[in-house]
């Protein structure tokens, strides 16, 4: 393709995102209560599918609308503590179960057979109301246990006609034995039961509640049914409970309630094993361990901002298990700690694990504020820096085996995405080495060696590709790559310009977000999310946005909603939680340019947008503190208010896209 052709592709891409999130035929819509709801016509066949998790369970539920507007619902249910053989990265135990209750009862003696359904609703839990046999309406809530190994359903069924109704629920009570010889402790036991089973006179205008529970267990008494109207309590006051902090708030209602989404499922996917928490990707596959991508790198640093303890538990768990495999032989550190910590995966050899873990953790310590726990955590990141130091080639850029795709696309000797993470560690390291105290020799070493690690960078990586003046991905590459986003995310602005174009190019560019590759159709979030993040820290406000705005509308109101996914085609779609986490870090490293310095000091460098008078993060955790994070449009600038404790700590004038430096 000639340069004017493609100049011709890149307006006219850019013009159609700028009016493509009006133009998208969005199938849901936000509702007052908090959620999305999908108002069912007769036309309408759809289907889709959520994840929904606790500490010892996760469900995906694939629900819809058949075209006769009946229900299509089944729930595949994963226990990662029940371990099947071998006990491997996937080998939590699963099972799919399309029982559905209601057509189990009878109704004036007569089943309860046609089902239209109304309307879906999600908020945390899912809510399908729907109408049984013309005069009786049904409202069912799914939703998992915070804390048991149990899927809960709550069905209100409520007499909606002019005659009282006589109505037949029935006991069920389903035991499924697994063979003693596929599990890793022999037999464990899944039991479906009912609750509130019986004949019940209901009247006109009346209602009768019953429930229905999948659980799992070691033992089979110790799947049973709990008190779910409890069980209920216990989910809304953990979704209050992320409703209240790290609150997003701009004129763009959309961006908002995605964000606030995002927060549910980076958070409930932590699941209590005997290694302790561990937050896991999810998606069927990912459970009871541990990655340096998706959680040293991308989930530990968002923790300390939403002042979520758990995760934070979690977050420091997972350095920790990373930590037991620090040796003097500088050998790599596996890539996943699986089975509940019992095991590890390292399948793909070095992908830059230590640079992902080194990044993590520093800012995960300064974020977090805590002083012991930042010590604690100071060889993990000394020993990682150390082993990319000695991985530097000749080139002075760091080697690895593969990248975090693992050898789905060619990354190299040496690859763009681990340098810059190496990079941002070392920065980070001098940051936390000189708040701790450490030995000002080896703080000043990790500065020098990042100032050079920039320029090597540069040198190495820095290329004309495909007509754009950004990145090879490695020595060789000669297509777009999605990863080229990585250093800015950083802070590398070098090629600030030639890589955003390159970004929202129709080379890159697609309707579900960055292609991994030019010219190829699989597509990861995560890359899509870096990107947006670099973007706005960058500074293009306007194209960022645009696009934002886009994927935003599309995740959250389109056809697979609500939550960020993994990838495509591989996997389907699935809704990883680290991805979510990568979504808030868009805002809060983006937009607002939050940049730890210290365990209580921090850079902001907002970005408002034009279009926009204000926007806010209210309830931030961080740095021993919560805080308020305010900016405002005012006379040609903008003012930056923050406020901590009851008092206000700055309140200024600044320009926008400036440095401010903060002490808490």
């Amino acid at each position: 393709m000639n340069m004017s052709k493609r100049i011709l592709l890149f307006a006219v891409l850019n013009f159609a995102c700028f009016t493509c999130v009006n133009a998208q035929q969005n199938r849901w819509q936000i509702n007052p209560s908090g959620g999305i709801t999908w108002p069912v016509v007769a036309s309408d066949d759809h289907k889709d599918h959520i994840e929904m998790s606790g500490k010892y369970i996760s469900a995906v539920i694939r629900y819809g609308v058949n075209p006769d507007q009946s229900l299509y619902l089944s729930r595949d249910i994963v226990w990662p503590m029940l371990r099947t053989i071998p006990n491997n990265t996937h080998a939590s135990l699963s099972r799919t179960f399309n029982i559905d209750i209601v057509k189990q009862i009878n109704i004036n003696k007569r089943p309860a057979i046609k089902e239209i359904v109304d309307e879906i609703i999600l908020d945390g839990k899912i809510t399908i109301i729907s109408t049984i046999n013309e005069k009786f309406q049904l409202r069912r809530i799914l939703f998992p246990s915070t804390d048991k190994p149990m899927f809960c359903e709550k069905y209100v069924l409520k007499n909606a006609g002019e005659k009282p109704a006589t109505i037949e629920i029935p006991q069920i009570d389903n035991i499924l034995t697994t063979s003693p010889t596929d599990g890793v402790e022999g037999s464990y036991s899944l039991r479906i039961l009912s609750g509130k089973a019986g004949v019940f006179v209901v009247q006109p205008g009346d209602s009768i509640t019953f429930y229905l529970s999948i659980s799992g267990a070691k033992n089979a008494p110790d799947a049973g049914m709990a008190d779910i109207d409890n069980e209920l309590l216990k989910r809304d006051d953990f979704l209050q409970f992320l409703n209240r902090n790290l609150v997003l708030e701009t004129p763009d209602e959309i961006l908002n309630k995605a964000f606030a989404f995002a927060k549910i499922r980076a958070s409930e996917s932590i699941y209590q094993t005997k290694g302790g928490p561990l937050h896991g990707p999810g998606g069927l596959s990912y459970y009871a361990a541990i990655w340096a991508n998706d959680q040293a790198e991308y989930i530990n640093p968002f923790f300390p901002y939403l002042g979520y303890n758990y995760g934070i538990e979690s977050a420091l768990n997972a350095y920790q298990h990373f930590a037991r495999f620090m040796n003097p032989e500088y050998k790599p550190i596996p890539s996943s700690i699986i089975a509940e910590g019992t095991d590890i995966w390292d399948g793909a050899g070095d992908r830059g694990d230590a640079a992902m873990i080194a990044y993590g953790a520093a800012r995960f310590a300064l974020s977090q504020g805590d002083q012991k726990m930042a010590e604690g955590l100071w060889p993990l990141i000394t020993w990682c820096l150390e082993y990319n130091r000695r991985k530097l080639n000749s080139d002075g850029v760091v080697s690895s085996d593969s990248d975090e795709l693992e050898g789905r696309f060619p990354a190299g000797d040496a690859n763009l995405c681990t340098s810059s993470l190496y990079y941002d560690a070392l920065v980070s390291a001098s940051y936390l080495g000189k708040t701790l105290g450490k030995d000002k020799k080896q703080v000043s070493a990790y500065v020098k060696e990042a100032t050079l690690l920039k320029t090597n960078i540069e040198k190495y990586f820095g290329a004309k590709v495909m007509g754009f003046d950004t990145y090879r991905y490695y020595k060789g590459n000669d297509k777009l790559r999605a990863w080229i986003c990585i250093p800015l995310t950083v802070n590398i602005f070098d090629r600030k310009q030639g890589t955003i174009d390159a970004l929202f190019s129709p080379e890159l560019w697609t309707a579900d977000g960055l292609a991994s590759q030019s010219g190829d159709k699989t597509f990861w979030d995560r890359s899509t999310l870096y990107a947006l993040r670099g973007v706005f820290a960058a500074g293009d406000t306007k194209r960022g946005l645009k696009f934002l705005q886009y994927y935003s509308n599309r995740r959250l109101l389109g056809e697979h909603v609500p939550y960020p996914v993994e990838a495509y085609p591989e996997g389907g779609q699935r809704h990883l939680s680290a991805e979510s986490g990568l979504y808030c870090r868009v805002f809060t490293e983006g937009l607002f340019g939050i940049r730890p310095t210290g365990l209580n000091t921090f850079t902001v460098t907002p970005q408002l947008p034009d279009d926009w008078n204000f926007m806010n993060l209210k309830n931030v955790h961080g740095f021993r503190e919560e805080f308020d994070l305010e900016i405002q449009r005012e006379a040609g600038h903008i003012r930056l208010k923050i406020s901590s404790g009851g008092k206000v700590v700055i309140n200024k004038l600044v320009e926008n896209g400036k440095q401010v430096s903060v002490t808490l």
